[in-house]
C-alpha cells in the first residue's frame, strides 16, 4: 500500500486538527467495501486538538459507483446525523471535499474494533441469550435512527419517496433500473408486479440506513460496536431496514435464524418496540424482505456492468452478477410462501 497515500491522509489530518508532527503507525487498504475504498489508519499526533494515536478508518470514492450511492459528503452528513441520534455508528471526524489533496473526495472516521466478516459472525458460538439480546438491539439501533424524520435541512438532499409511497416508488426506480440494464428478466418482472399489487399502506417516513445487515455491522465477541456503510441512506418506510436485515441473502447458510443469520424475528421488532414504541406488522416486514430480494438483484446487475464496462474491472463485481439466479429463485419461493400462508 502506497505510503505516499497514508502521507497525504495524515498531512490533511495535522492540518484539521492543528497536529505539529503525524505520524504513520499503520497503514492498509481494508477488505469488504465492494464500492467504496476504505483504508485502516493508525496516526500518532503531537500536539493540536486531538494528540495521542488514534485508529482510524478513511472512506475515499472509488473509480465508479452505482445509482443508488451517496456521494462521500453526503455519505458524511447522514453519519453525523446517525451518531447524534444514538446510533452505534462510527464518530465521523472530518471530510475532504477538494479531489486535489489525494485525487478523490474522502472523509475520515474513528475505527471500531471487532470483525463485520457475515461468514465469522453467523458461525459464532453465541449462547442462546447472547443472540437473543444482539437481535433486540438490532431493533434497538433502527429504531434510534427511524427517530429521524423529514424534514432536516442538513439531510435536504435526501429525496422523499415520489409518489409518498416508500413501496411503490421503490417499484417504479426497480422497474427503470431494469429497462437501463436492458436484459430480459422475466423473475424479477414478475416479482415487481407482485409488490405493486401487495403493497402495504405505509408506515411513517423515516430515515432508513437501506444496508443494515450482516456484513455491515461490526462486533467484538457478543458486544456490537458499529454499524456500517451508510452510502444507501435515504427517506423510507422503517419497514425496508426491517425487511432487508431478515432477507433471506443474509442469513449466509444459517436459514433458521431469520434476522441475518444471528436471531429470531420476534426479538428484532421487540427491541424496536422497546425503544420506539411501534408495534412493526410482521406481514409488512415479510413484504420488505420480498422487495429486499428485488433491490438486492438489481444491485447485482448494476456491480456486474461496473466490470463488464470496463469502468472498473473486478472479479468481485464480477461474481456478484452471478449471484442473481440464486436470488431470483428465493424470490419464487418466497413469494409462493407468503400466498400460501395468506
Amino acid at each position: 500500500m502506497s505510503s505516499r497515500l497514508a502521507d497525504i491522509f495524515a498531512d490533511f489530518i495535522a492540518n484539521r486538527t492543528g497536529a505539529s508532527d503525524a505520524e504513520v503507525v499503520a497503514f492498509s487498504k481494508l477488505s469488504g467495501g465492494a464500492i467504496q475504498d476504505n483504508f485502516g489508519l493508525t496516526l500518532t499526533l503531537t500536539g493540536g486538538t486531538h494528540p495521542g494515536q488514534h485508529e482510524l478508518v478513511v472512506r475515499q470514492d472509488a473509480p465508479s459507483g452505482v445509482p443508488e450511492s451517496l456521494s462521500r459528503p453526503q455519505e458524511f452528513a447522514v453519519l453525523k446525523a446517525a451518531f447524534e441520534a444514538g446510533v452505534t455508528a462510527p464518530e465521523p471526524l472530518w471530510l475532504c471535499e477538494d479531489p486535489s489533496v489525494s485525487g478523490n473526495i474522502f472523509y475520515v472516521m474513528k475505527r471500531a474494533r471487532g470483525t463485520a466478516s457475515p461468514r465469522k459472525l453467523v458461525k459464532a458460538e453465541h449462547s442462546p441469550e447472547a443472540r437473543s439480546r444482539l437481535t433486540r438491539r438490532f431493533g434497538e439501533e433502527l429504531a434510534h435512527l427511524h427517530s429521524i424524520r423529514p424534514p432536516r435541512e442538513d439531510l435536504g438532499f435526501l429525496p422523499l419517496p415520489r409518489p409518498h409511497h416508500p413501496a411503490l416508488s421503490r417499484v417504479l426506480r426497480y422497474r427503470r433500473y431494469l429497462e437501463q440494464i436492458g436484459e430480459p428478466h422475466p423473475v424479477l418482472e414478475w416479482a415487481l408486479n407482485w409488490l405493486e399489487d401487495n403493497a402495504p399502506e405505509p408506515g411513517p417516513t423515516v430515515l432508513c440506513h437501506c444496508d443494515f445487515r450482516t456484513g455491515n455491522y461490526m462486533m467484538d465477541g457478543d458486544e456490537l460496536t458499529a454499524v456500517l456503510d451508510w452510502e444507501f441512506a435515504t427517506w423510507s418506510d422503517p419497514c425496508e431496514d426491517l425487511g432487508w436485515l431478515c432477507s433471506r441473502s443474509w442469513r449466509f447458510g444459517q436459514e433458521q435464524r431469520e434476522v441475518g443469520g444471528m436471531g429470531d424475528k420476534s426479538d428484532l421488532l421487540a427491541g424496536y418496540r422497546d425503544i420506539s414504541g411501534t408495534e412493526i406488522n410482521p406481514d409488512h416486514v415479510s413484504y420488505w424482505e420480498v422487495m429486499a430480494l428485488v433491490r438486492w438483484a438489481m444491485i447485482a446487475l448494476q456491480q456486474a456492468r461496473r466490470h463488464i464496462s470496463g469502468e472498473q474491472r473486478s472479479l468481485e463485481l464480477a461474481l456478484t452478477g452471478r449471484m442473481v439466479p440464486q436470488m431470483e429463485l428465493d424470490l419464487l419461493q418466497q413469494i409462493r410462501e407468503l400466498e400460501a400462508s395468506q
